[in-house]
């Protein structure tokens, strides 16, 4: 009866527990929310401040003893408490917009393909323990897969490669499974990253992460571009310590990018020396799939057509490919469970 009751009116969801951003889809509704994985504590009192977009309006602006912090690195848990916290306060968002008043929900969760079985557990458990009443995981590549409509259960092989914030998945599937996988902590933080150090070595300014990402989305690039695009770039100036504005162009963000694209690019061209020669056959047909935010990076595209000679397609909307995935599992878990990852820790005593 307590069954029935929470298959009735509790709210399944799937979830992208990203580095950068988390986003819930809820079953028969969509995406409903969309916020960065930020947590703000006040450190004296132990108090969680604000979650997700309250938090990250935070970000560099705390003073001392509040700290506005991400609890996944890399795609995995760093601080279990705080990510548990995340996720109730996501889970009970969610039925405080649905009104639903049974909050014990299944969930279905998108991972790293590289993650250990200690990591896949600190994941559950956190959902768990977060209000859901059963957690089932997804590697993040196969939910991807299916959220750009890839034929990924069918005798055909798929290439995927998944750009997030902090992991890049470069995936072959076939026949509901996953072929080859490669998972690598080189994503879109660490082109961040590269520009905080390029401005730093080059210009003798500090600039901050944020900064550093707004001017990857407004003037970022991985291949020459037909017009050249310019941004400012305001940050500290190392000599005096006072504030310093330059004009940066998208062949300076280029160059500062080009070493963690390129890493990207070898474990792209790695991948596809392992695939077998039927399946190789099949991606030469359908081609390579780009989904992550990573996948906007103008230029990507064309730089993989250009260095593996085979086609490139940017999935649509691909910042939301993985929660869609994990969205269509939801809707109808019991002919896709075969597309989850095996467990002996998928269900709690009801």
């Amino acid at each position: 009866m307590l069954d029935f009751l929470f298959k009735r009116f509790s709210q399944d969801l799937g979830i992208d527990l990203g580095t950068a951003n988390t986003l819930v889809y809820v079953k028969g509704k969509g995406i409903v929310i969309n916020e960065p994985s930020v947590v703000a504590i006040n450190q004296r009192t132990k108090q969680i401040l604000a979650i997700g977009n309250e938090a990250q309006k935070m970000v560099g602006r705390t003073p001392t003893h509040i700290v506005a912090t991400r609890p996944l690195v890399d795609g995995v848990i760093s601080d279990f408490e705080i990510t548990e916290a995340m996720l109730r306060y996501f889970i009970d968002k969610v039925h405080n917009q649905t009104y639903s008043f049974l909050r014990r929900p299944r969930v279905v969760i998108g991972i790293p393909s590289g993650v250990t079985e200690v990591e896949k557990r600190a994941v559950q458990d956190a959902a768990i323990n977060a209000g859901a009443r059963e957690a089932f995981l997804i590697e993040e590549p196969m939910a991807a897969s299916i959220g750009a409509r890839l034929p990924v259960q069918d005798a055909q092989g798929s290439m995927i490669i998944d750009i997030g914030g902090g992991t890049t998945e470069i995936a072959v599937l076939s026949l509901g499974g996953v072929v080859i996988a490669r998972s690598m902590r080189i994503a879109g933080d660490t082109l961040n990253e590269h520009i905080v150090q390029y401005a730093r070595d080059n210009f003798g300014m500090l600039i901050g992460l944020r900064t550093a990402e707004e001017i990857k989305i407004k003037i970022g690039s991985a291949y020459p571009l037909a017009e050249q695009l310019t941004a400012s770039l305001r940050g500290r100036d190392l000599v005096s310590g006072l504030p310093k504005e330059i004009i940066v162009t998208d062949t300076h963000i280029r160059e500062a990018l080009a070493p963690a694209v390129k890493t990207i690019l070898n474990s792209v061209k790695a991948v596809i020396e392992e695939i077998p020669p039927e399946i190789i056959s099949d991606i030469m047909h359908r081609g390579i799939m780009l989904a992550g935010g990573g996948a906007q990076l103008r230029g990507l595209d064309q730089l993989i057509r250009d260095e593996t000679k085979m086609p490139v397609t940017i999935a649509d909307d691909p910042l939301t490919c993985v929660v869609r995935g994990t969205g269509i599992v939801v809707e109808d878990l019991e002919s896709l469970r075969d597309v989850l990852l095996p467990t002996d820790f998928s269900r709690i005593p009801k």
